[in-house]
């Protein structure tokens, strides 16, 4: 037996043992995901209470990243590491922020860790920012021990120069506090732009010293309607604005991180709260109301009347004076041409500028192109350029304007070709009002739509079918955020995160390298940061998800489930709750018959919540099946397979399980493939008439044996919907003498118009149509 000679007294060991200090590695895996990460040979850098931040001395704008990266530590850590001029340092156990000529792009940074210092060099002190972003994500939330860094080198720029966020002010009202929160939010997602919406219908929000009545009168609307524009409001007059002093500190606030603020003063449409305070600037002259509701609405700016036009200029006069940002946002968009077309000053100012109407453009759209026009020379000759919505191509386009494609990817396209930098900001991909999960039953209203996280990541604004030349006029994406049914900071909050997580990588990494599946995992630290910033985000990414792949060959669902962490997953297909007792999931589940799929996996228990999916055979299942007419492209989905896929959808028609008509009707001929006795035929529709969905009018019921020949069985007709407010998933079953047959045609007719009183009375509505049962 071995013997110590001398041995240490008992409450020496105790010190040693209560001096040991715990060491927590780092991970280099954060988001958005640097382009390069090289880990090295040697030994890695630890931060304790000694570490130093070092600056070169004299370079203000690096000391203040210095500081800002001491915070950060701060707060992730419980280390106060001392802030120094690098003259002053030690060399040893330092991190050194410099800046380095031999790195290309300007937001480009490298960081370097080994054994004695941490050194984050970029091209500019913007770059640096973000080197020191990936830090601040890489350390674990850790007090009371030293954190681990791996020796490594990273090389990181960014995809896209314009990466933004939008933040509707003018439907609801934030305070400068949350405002600077919301850009504090936009640094941690390596952001660099906040786009500003501050004039609505529903309020003007900045002031405006030589038109003082704009904030006066039009920053207050007399109350608030309650819900989709349900008819009923809530009697509380509804109020706020921000003066130039506060604007000039938010700008501030961004500055310092990097951001710029785009300013959006919207026009000619969007301006009823400025009408209201100026009614003499409208084409009828009022009296005007600031909106109470939800909408486009008829009243606009007087384009014909130019003292209406040296409004528009002296706002913008102040406008520049505020913000130093290069671009201007002048909206543009959903300006009805009603007003305009029977305006003395407005026909009369068309005759005087020779604006003629063409196949594509009526002479009230050369009208707002004229505006826009105006308006951009105006900025132009200030040093500053406009940027507006896609609707400003809907004429002849401001030479120099950037386009923000929000109606899908086609306004990018088409700006782009006609040689214009273009900003997509989609809204079925990165409109972040819309509803980010199928099963509403414990979701604040919203506005519609489905956006969720996975639905963001998969976004790629390049369309491969521009010249290379096109692709570089891309310059950027953005993500919105209207606030319709967004009234306080924590919904906001809710909206935006975590889906932001998902756009900041779609803007920051080039596309070879994006992984959903890796991006969920390197996700899980970013919510323990929301958590420790205690920010309100929304948590459906931690439940378990589903993907349901029909094989119309065997006719079989193959179901693929995972969870965020691969956490073990536990299933039972007869609609018994699933526990830990039961089946493992280990490979896709196999589906050929009806089937109640339960399943559960555990990321936190204190979330835990049970995938429900009812998967439902009949006699048209997984048969093969054509439609006449294609749906719209946003609601095309999976095309026809989606109506005979055994799954049915939720009452939110935008999750892939409806298919979305537009002005067609829906027809289909299903393939039985061989002759078949039927005598029911059931589907469903999605009428949610505030959402322009309506149901059918008529749905009939042919049959053949050689797909050529059609013999109508069943028809029934069904009355116009004249309630505005209906919304219901509508189930149709028709019953008819059995008959043998291979093939079925069903159509669908649409309803005709929007009824009567809605803002779209008149015009096309959508028909949603998901499964097709045959029986």
């Amino acid at each position: 037996m071995l013997k110590l000679k001398h041995t240490l007294p008992l409450w020496l060991l105790f010190v040693f043992v209560a001096c040991e200090t715990k060491t927590v590695k780092n991970n280099y895996q954060v988001i958005p995901l640097p382009q390069e990460i090289t880990y090295t040979n040697g030994g890695s850098f630890f931060i304790r209470n000694s570490t130093q931040i070092s600056f070169p001395t004299g370079n203000s704008e690096l000391q203040s990243n210095a500081e800002f990266l001491a915070r950060y530590i701060r707060e992730i850590t419980g280390k106060q590491l001392k802030v120094i001029p690098l003259s002053d340092s030690q060399i040893d156990n330092a991190i050194i922020l410099t800046v380095e000529d031999d790195i290309e792009n300007p937001e480009g940074y490298r960081l370097t860790v080994n054994s004695k210092e941490v050194k984050i060099s970029g091209k500019t002190p913007t770059g640096v920012f973000y080197g020191i972003q990936t830090l601040r994500k890489s350390l674990p939330i850790e007090k009371d021990t030293d954190i681990e860094l791996l020796p490594v080198e990273i090389n990181d720029y960014p995809r896209f120069k314009h990466r933004g966020m939008h933040l509707d002010v003018g439907r609801h009202f934030f305070s400068t506090e949350f405002i600077k929160t919301y850009l504090d939010m936009l640094a941690l997602h390596n952001m660099n732009n906040f786009h500003w919406h501050l004039t609505e219908d529903q309020g003007w929000r900045i002031e405006i010293k030589k038109y003082p009545r704009l904030t006066e009168i039009g920053a207050t609307r007399k109350e608030t309607v309650i819900g989709r524009n349900s008819g009923e409001y809530d009697g509380k007059p509804y109020a706020g604005f921000y003066t130039q002093e506060e604007i000039k500190d938010i700008v501030a606030y961004a500055a310092e991180r990097y951001i710029n603020v785009i300013p959006e003063i919207d026009f000619p449409g969007h301006t009823l709260a400025a009408l209201t305070a100026y009614p003499e600037f409208g084409c009828t002259g009022g009296p005007y109301e600031v909106a109470t509701s939800w909408g486009v609405f008829k009243d606009v700016i007087c384009i014909g009347n130019e003292n209406a036009m040296t409004f528009l200029e002296d706002v913008l006069d102040e406008v520049l004076e505020l913000f130093p940002s290069k671009i201007i946002h002048i909206g543009g968009d959903e300006a009805p041409r009603d007003r305009w077309k029977e305006c003395p000053q407005c026909k009369a100012r068309i005759k005087a500028e020779g604006l003629m109407a063409d196949a594509e453009h009526t002479a009230e759209d050369r009208l707002q192109s004229y505006c826009m026009a105006r308006m951009e020379k105006f900025l132009n000759n200030r040093g500053r350029s406009i940027i507006g919505w896609d609707e400003i191509l809907e004429g002849d386009v401001a030479p120099n304007a950037t386009v923000m494609s929000w109606r899908g990817m086609e306004g990018g396209i088409k700006a782009s070709q006609l040689g214009h930098d273009v900003i997509m900001t989609p809204a079925n991909y990165v409109y972040f009002d819309y509803q980010q999960t199928a099963d509403l039953t414990n979701e604040p209203t919203g506005i519609g739509g489905f956006v969720d996280v996975e639905k963001v990541y998969s976004l790629e604004p390049m369309p491969s079918d521009l010249t290379n030349e096109e692709k570089n006029r891309i310059i950027g994406v953005q993500a919105n955020l209207w606030t319709e049914y967004v009234s306080t900071p924590e919904h906001a909050e809710y909206m935006v995160l975590p889906r932001m997580a998902a756009l900041c990588e779609v803007q920051w990494l080039v596309p070879e390298k994006k992984d959903y599946r890796d991006f969920a995992q390197r996700l899980l630290h970013l919510l323990d940061i929301y958590d420790l910033k205690g920010y309100n985000y929304a948590k459906h990414i931690l439940n378990l998800k589903a993907r349901y792949l029909p094989n119309p060959t065997d006719k079989s669902i193959q179901v693929e489930l995972y969870s965020i962490n691969n956490s073990p997953i536990y299933y039972t297909l007869d609609g018994s709750e699933p526990d830990n007792d039961l089946t493992p999931y280990q490979e896709p589940i196999v589906v050929k018959s009806n089937a109640c799929l339960q399943a559960i996996t555990v990321v936190n228990p204190d979330m835990q919540k049970v995938l429900r999916e009812n998967i439902c055979f009949n006699k048209a299942t997984l048969k093969p099946i054509t439609l006449t007419y294609e749906p719209a492209e946003a609601q095309r989905y999976a095309g026809a397979i989606t109506l005979v896929d055994g799954l049915s959808g939720s009452d939110n028609s935008s999750t892939g399980r409806w298919l979305g008509f537009y002005g067609t009707g829906m027809e289909a001929i299903i393939d039985l493939e061989e002759p078949t006795e039927i005598s029911n035929l059931s589907t469903r529709v999605n009428i949610d008439v505030y959402a322009w969905s309506m149901g059918p009018t008529e749905i009939s019921i042919s049959v053949s044996d050689d797909n050529n020949n059609f013999k109508k069985i069943a028809s029934e007709a069904y009355p116009e919907i004249t309630d505005i407010a209906f919304k219901k998933i509508e189930a149709y079953n028709i019953q008819f003498d059995p008959v043998t047959t291979r093939y079925i045609k069903v159509i669908m007719k649409p309803s005709k118009g929007m009824p009567k009183g809605h803002r779209g009375e008149g015009r096309t509505p959508y028909l949603y149509v998901d499964e097709i049962g045959v029986d």
